[in-house]
């Protein structure tokens, strides 16, 4: 029976796998997908051909530009990845420390003596899920950090543009002054338009380091700028309100969605809780379950079950906005 056990979970591992890997492939959806892109996608206004009829008009068609352009995901390469989640690895340290993950787990797995089918599968995982998961943490936590100070930098430029002083001297303050990560990405502007980059194209390039719509829209607004001319000043001060009107927007969804959060956590926990007070009272009563095989098979059965209530659950809470 642990041998049955064994390969169910493992047969669980490899179906989820290949469903998420290999059903899109070759169900078709991925080129259906591509196909509506491609026939959805509009051309890009090019601003040196059309000129607008005033500078609000021309940062209208640059957000709707930029928002088509970058509305569909793209596949980020590992190096922007670590990048964006603000480590200083190479490609090789990261392969070498996933590696090494990979290791630990399967000798967990085979000291365990849980086999060796349930060592590779710990091995897969510490290798390809865990790095990746660690990636995805550190660049939201990353991201959040700079969305928080991320307004303040923006007046800063307001304030300065309106006392005259030029826009690369007060890129200079928030490089010193502001807060991480906002100080080193503005630090990396300064940089690259001291080596010769244009000071437009340094600032659009922030979207690169750190893909957020709102360095998205600064990236626009000072590119527009430097080929327009205009007053940065209230282009930015608008900007600057857009911003801080879009952190209460999220706030505000945060908020109203704790209650459904609050009885997925109820649901999720209510089992496990249960289980562990069955234990403590009647610890021969439900020790069966990792005794016998057929209890093993069962835990296994409502691992899994439970898994994926838990992930359905998680995505009908968690909005996208």
């Amino acid at each position: 029976m642990q041998a049955i056990a064994l390969f169910f979970l493992a047969s669980v591992a490899v179906g989820g796998v290949a469903w998420v890997f290999l059903y899109p492939i070759l169900s078709g959806d991925r080129k259906a997908e591509q196909r509506m892109a491609n026939v959805a996608k509009s051309e890009p206004v090019n601003v040196s051909r059309r000129q607008p009829k005033s500078r609000r008009e021309a940062i209208e068609i640059a957000l709707k530009e930029f928002e088509q352009r970058h509305k569909k995901s793209k596949s980020v390469p590992l190096a922007a990845r670590i990048s964006q989640a603000g480590l200083m690895w190479s490609k090789r340290q990261f392969f070498l420390i996933s590696a090494g993950i990979a290791v630990g787990m399967f000798l967990l797995g085979i000291l365990t003596g849980a086999g060796l089918l349930v060592g590779a599968a710990l091995a897969f995982t510490g290798a390809f899920g865990i790095p990746r998961w660690l990636l995805s943490y550190l660049k939201k936590r990353r991201e959040a950090k700079f969305l928080n100070s991320f307004p303040d930098a923006i007046d800063i430029i307001v304030r300065g543009a309106k006392t005259g002083l030029p826009l690369l001297d007060c890129l200079k303050i928030i490089s010193l002054e502001a807060q991480e990560p906002v100080r080193s990405e503005f630090r990396t502007i300064v940089e690259s338009q001291a080596v010769g980059l244009p000071l437009g194209e340094a600032c659009g390039k922030l979207y690169e380091r750190m893909p957020l719509p709102e360095a998205n829209f600064f990236g626009i607004v000072v590119t527009i700028q430097q080929r327009a001319g205009g007053n940065l000043s209230e282009a930015l001060g608008n900007l600057s309100r857009v911003l801080r009107d879009r952190k209460k927007m999220k706030a505000k969804i945060k908020a109203m969605a704790q209650e459904a959060k609050a009885s997925a956590t109820i649901i999720g926990v209510l089992p496990i809780a249960v289980m562990t007070l069955v234990y403590l009272t009647s610890p021969d009563y439900i020790s069966l379950l990792w005794t016998e095989p057929l209890g093993r098979v069962m835990l296994g059965a409502s691992a899994c079950w439970m898994s994926m209530g838990v992930w359905v659950m998680k995505k009908m809470i968690n909005f996208d906005f």
